[in-house]
């Protein structure tokens, strides 16, 4: 039975023991006319208060479908979740009536966008976009919403707020629309903030000073932050551990340190081997054989397999689990030791 209150989720709850937002066996798929995409197999992971996790892999790997799926924002059909808990809080949000989930989306989880452009209205201005969130979750008038919107573009730090609360996204740049788009989901004080791809066309200064902003917010506020990224390279200083998605499955998770000192699967090494270094300048840059798998055709066993330089006769057949290394760490692969202990194949 849906629990039916908007109140379900106490704000003033006691985690206890409990993580802030615990995804487990989570499967997402989709009704198509070629058959049924199971985009997402299985996830499980787990974020704490003031914790980053980055969720790393491929498109079409299941990483923006499963942040979707924690949203409550898949269309559905042709969408279904036919198994699986999102916990926030000890509540399973799979279980709330859709009034009871609208209070949760945008106040107490929200989600930076990857591409700002697309997600903002180009008809309204960015205040009016800003303001609506305190118009309609916290009842304000149009002038205390407008302060407030001013106050959050101050916040998130661009240049002449005052003076450009009444300009339409397309008359900001691209590193300032994603600013707009922080602004927006911070402005209820969620718990839990989702960033996909955040720095998704942005040149990398301006990649680095919007997760500079991020982890300034996070740091100020302890929300649990899920950081959704294909780039091991963005990671490296703000993420406390990586979960890695290949095939609708994490393949690896592991503190972050752990994962650039020695990674335990074939997958997470070959995106770490493609990393660019200046110590290898003038040297071809590496990159995984092989495309990602056909979701409506996925290999038997193990999904890496057919691209894998690890791979034996059983990775063929025999789906690998995600194996316990540490306290702190798992792989999904049968081989994982020879991987961990930096074999070369």
């Amino acid at each position: 039975m849906r629990t039916t209150s908007p109140d379900a989720l106490s704000a003033e709850g006691g985690l206890g023991d409990s993580p802030l937002l615990a995804v487990e066996d989570l499967h997402v798929e989709f009704a198509t006319r070629a058959g049924i995409v199971r985009a997402v197999n299985g996830v499980s992971y787990s974020l704490n208060p003031g914790e980053t996790l980055a969720v790393l892999g491929e498109s079409g790997s299941g990483k923006s479908v499963t942040a979707q799926a924690i949203m409550g924002i898949l269309d559905m059909p042709p969408a279904r979740i036919p198994k699986g808990e999102i916990r926030f809080r000890g509540t399973d949000l799979l279980q709330l009536s859709d009034e009871a989930r609208t209070q949760v989306r945008g106040q107490r989880i929200a989600m930076v966008f990857q591409d700002a452009l697309s997600a903002l209205n180009p008809v309204f201005t960015v205040g009016w976009q800003i303001s609506e969130m305190f118009r309609v979750h916290r009842g304000m008038s149009k002038r205390d919403a407008m302060k407030k919107a001013v106050e959050m573009m101050d916040k998130v730090r661009i240049p002449a707020a005052k003076q450009r609360v009444n300009d339409y996204p397309h008359q900001f740049s691209g590193g300032m629309r994603q600013r707009i788009m922080i602004a927006m989901s911070i402005a209820l004080d969620p718990e839990v903030l989702i960033a996909d791809e955040p720095t998704t066309a942005l040149d990398v200064t301006v990649q680095a000073q919007i997760m500079e902003l991020l982890a300034e917010l996070q740091r100020e506020s302890n929300m649990g932050m899920i950081l959704i990224t294909h780039d091991l390279g963005v990671v490296a200083d703000v993420a406390d551990k990586i979960a890695v998605m290949y095939g609708g499955r994490i393949v690896e998770n592991a503190p972050v340190h752990d994962i650039y000192r020695a990674p335990a699967h074939p997958y997470t090494k070959g995106l770490l081997e493609s990393i660019p270094r200046v110590d290898l300048k003038g040297q071809e840059l590496y990159a995984i054989k092989g495309l990602p798998p056909n979701l409506l055709d996925m290999p038997t066993g193990c999904a890496f397999h057919p691209r894998c330089p690890y791979r034996q006769d059983d990775c063929a057949t025999d789906v690998p689990p995600l194996n316990e290394i540490s306290g702190t760490r798992s792989s999904a692969c049968h081989y994982w030791r020879e991987v961990l202990d930096g074999d070369q194949r």
